[in-house]
């Protein structure tokens, strides 16, 4: 196996900024738990693809409901790679759980972004059976598969990364 990335908790500054844009302001010690108890991804198994990433804190979804989450984590990756996220498959399956944007793309120049390249995740509780999603701190949501890429030959990109969503096309 290629061993071409490394997890890392973003600054406690940089979780709090986007624990406030995801959930408004909070009682400081709140944050505080939340951010020391961000666990970095791992793989639950020698075979598994994907990488598990925990909550931050608890949710519970409501049919149709949808929530912004700040992981607290980032991602280091050789140039060529990408990690692509993808609810975890029993939640997905049980609840329809999406992602907004169906597949999250973390590219590798994403890392020196000025949000340290915090990694947030969009989803939404799409269920037609009327269930209602409770998860706890600390449990998996999310899972990132790292993917090998290339590109064609005429290409001629030098724009470097600054920002997330939409920044590339700015």
């Amino acid at each position: 196996m290629k061993r071409i990335a490394k997890f890392e908790k973003v600054s406690y500054e940089q979780f709090k900024e986007g624990w406030i844009d995801c959930f408004g302001e909070t009682d400081e010690s709140e944050i505080v738990s939340a951010y020391d108890g961000i666990r970095l991804p791992r793989r639950a198994t020698a075979g598994s693809a994907g990488y598990d990433f925990f909550l931050p804190a608890e949710l519970k979804l409501a049919p149709g409901e949808t929530v912004k989450i700040p992981t607290g984590i980032r991602v280091w990756m050789e140039p060529e790679w990408v990690l692509k996220c993808y609810p975890r498959s029993g939640l997905g399956f049980k609840y329809r759980l999406q992602l907004n944007n169906t597949v999250g793309i973390i590219d590798s120049d994403y890392y020196a972004s000025d949000n340290e390249g915090h990694i947030f995740c969009k989803m939404t509780n799409d269920t037609n059976e009327g269930k209602t999603i409770e998860l706890g701190a600390g449990q998996g949501f999310m899972q990132g598969i790292f993917v090998e890429y290339g590109i064609t030959l005429d290409d001629d990109a030098t724009e470097i990364r600054n920002g997330g969503f939409g920044s590339t096309t700015k």
